[in-house]
């Protein structure tokens, strides 16, 4: 019998309408509508050290446990060796040992220590999350443990979340989850450029319709303090064809105050582009989004007081994809080109083109 799971338990949170949402908010909400990543980022948001344990916890990470603070403590330091020995980068005691992990997403965010802590925190901090994304992937393909599995886990994980929006009145009509099959998967790859299984990332996707245009503000925020951190967004795979930012600013006039503290200018997305999914209809309108999603691996490891691995890490990340949109833009997404069928249709024509490349075309079967 597997022992339970470890994953710390989250306190409640409420729902944040749009009218209070400030810079914090906008810049999370942002990095998600683009696809972008924290490693571009010049400071944290955070004001305290409970919003940072709350943070910390989403992550999976209950630095009360010792092992929990030994792991994080381990990361850190090799943060810090490998600025110190690859760019002779100077990082202050304070931040190098600081009394408690805590502390440093607070220097970064600029409310604690002094002015030059929250630019070294900021690179410490962007060197940790590279190094916990490769020991999470790292320990999920050392671990005896199948996709199916992993998707039944990930599965109960969200739909609990779900369950949670419903019982708190959030505005949301449908939360279903799929997963490919191994036909849709064969298409896919066929019709990418990049045919590497990995590069699948919506194996597991999750569909979120909300009952409203203005709900999907609320409740993306939401899926943030809940079920995923939001740094954790995998860049570039964001399709983006609901909420271009500067609608989401022309929609929500009090955000125009925080536009000139942005991290990246409000015109970064003109010229960034979006290209949206080649096979999808002129006017079909979806939020699609990757995260890595993290998982505790507790049933699969040692009892922390006998674990003798040398790094004692005990969370994985997978991918995993959700599709955000409103009652009313799904339904348009039914009609026309913007159907499924028809996105399949135009998908199959791309594989059977390039199968069938200076071959002969394999007639229809009668």
């Amino acid at each position: 019998m597997k022992p339970p799971s470890l994953a710390p338990v989250l306190p409640d949170i409420p729902i944040c309408p749009v009218e209070r949402m400030g810079l914090r908010e906008l810049e999370r909400i942002r990095l998600i509508l683009r696809g972008g990543s924290v490693i571009d980022w010049r400071r944290m948001h955070f004001q305290t050290r409970e919003e940072v344990d709350n943070f910390l916890r989403l992550l999976q990470l209950d630095l009360s446990r010792p092992y929990d603070e030994e792991w994080a403590r381990g990361v850190l330091s090799e943060a810090v060796e490998y600025l110190r020995k690859t760019f002779n980068y100077r990082v202050a005691d304070a931040v190098a040992r600081p009394a408690e992990i805590h502390d440093l997403f607070l220097y970064a965010a600029g409310v604690k220590g002094a002015p030059r802590h929250r630019r070294i925190a900021c690179v410490v901090l962007k060197v940790m999350h590279v190094i916990q994304h490769i020991e999470g992937r790292d320990l999920l393909f050392r671990l005896a443990v199948s996709e199916a599995e992993l998707g039944e886990m990930v599965t109960a994980k969200v739909l609990a979340v779900a369950s949670e929006m419903q019982a708190k009145g959030l505005p949301v009509v449908e939360f279903a989850h799929s997963i490919k099959t191994q036909d849709s998967l064969v298409t896919k790859l066929l019709a990418k450029k990049e045919t590497v299984a990995a590069q699948v990332y919506d194996r597991t996707r999750f569909r979120v319709v909300t009952r409203k245009r203005e709900d999907l503000l609320p409740v993306l925020y939401y899926l943030t303090q809940r079920l995923f951190p939001f740094h954790l967004v995998v860049p570039g795979q964001t399709e983006n064809t609901l909420l271009p930012f500067k609608m989401v600013l022309s929609e929500n006039p009090h955000f125009e105050q925080f536009t000139s503290r942005l991290h990246l200018d409000r015109d970064f997305e003109d010229r960034e582009g979006n290209g949206g999914n080649a096979f999808s209809g002129n006017t079909y309108r979806a939020l699609n989004f990757v995260v890595d999603m993290p998982v505790r691996m507790d049933a699969y490891l040692p009892p922390p007081d006998s674990d003798h691995r040398q790094r004692k890490g005990r969370i994985i990340i997978t991918l995993v994809e959700f599709q955000i949109v409103d009652e009313e833009t799904a339904r348009l997404n039914e009609l026309g080109d913007n159907a499924h069928e028809a996105y399949k249709r135009r998908q199959k024509q791309r594989v059977l083109k390039r199968l069938s490349q200076g071959l002969v075309v394999p007639k229809r079967q009668e």
